[in-house]
């Protein structure tokens, strides 16, 4: 398969990408490499159970909608081109949809290909999903020219550099917005212990850093027990 064919699934257009993935055969599975650690657990649970909820290693589809709902109340997403960075099977879409929320268009990105494809396969209208790693390839984010940029659950699993990296070239990428969700590292003591793949973030370094490329700041962890999740919402105002 070329690197940049369109499969046409419904209305639904899936773009492979990555220029690692699919050089020699239609194997719809990524590769394995010692520098995209961060991907492992993802990997770990889609090889064990496929593309059903439990790849997106949310504790349950109510917390997954809830973290959803917080993105919608904090930045106006309605005639929007949405890029979901880390899309996994395509559930933010489904959320908009469901809600009524009528976006421009989504375009959702993730690593793993056969989770991409699931996503595809739902038929969403007015949405597209590429294959291919933003942290390798942080091009593909700019390439979207995208409104508003979410990142939800994506940053748990990478190291420090990565988290920064990473949104150092979403906030450069976004055109209005972006938003993101993390483990907060300022919670209460009741808030739940983590799984070995998933990490506390410094909450107040993001905001530091939030704040440094813009006033127009917004913060919430109010809507898990004990501030165990925390959104940032950062808009240009230039």
């Amino acid at each position: 398969m070329n690197f940049n064919v369109h499969r046409q699934v419904s209305e639904i257009k899936v773009e492979f990408v990555h220029p690692g993935i699919f050089p020699h055969n239609e194997s719809m599975s990524c590769p394995d490499s010692s520098h995209d650690s961060y991907l492992e657990p993802y990997r770990r649970s889609a090889s064990r159970i496929g593309s059903t909820f439990g790849v997106t290693l949310w504790a349950s589809p109510e917390s997954q909608r809830l973290r959803f709902d917080v993105f919608t109340q904090m930045s106006f997403l309605a005639g929007k081109r949405i890029l979901d960075a880390g899309c996994s099977r395509g559930d933010f879409a489904a959320f908009l949809i469901e809600r009524n929320i009528s976006f421009k268009r989504y375009i959702g990105i993730d690593a793993l290909c056969e989770v991409v494809a699931f996503a595809a396969g739902r038929g969403f209208p007015n949405c597209e999903f590429k294959c291919g790693d933003f942290i390798t390839h942080p091009e593909l984010l700019g390439a979207v020219k995208a409104d508003v940029i979410c990142i939800s659950g994506t940053l748990n699993t990478m190291s420090d550099p990565q988290v920064f990296d990473l949104l150092e070239t979403a906030w450069a990428a976004a055109g209005e917005t972006l938003l993101f969700n993390f483990l907060s590292d300022c919670c209460g003591k009741e808030a739940p212990l983590q799984d070995d793949y998933a990490r506390r973030l410094n909450t107040i370094q993001l905001l530091d850093w939030a704040m440094l490329k813009t006033w127009a700041v917004a913060f919430r962890q109010d809507y898990f027990r004990a501030g165990h999740d925390a959104t940032i919402m950062m808009r240009k105002t230039g």
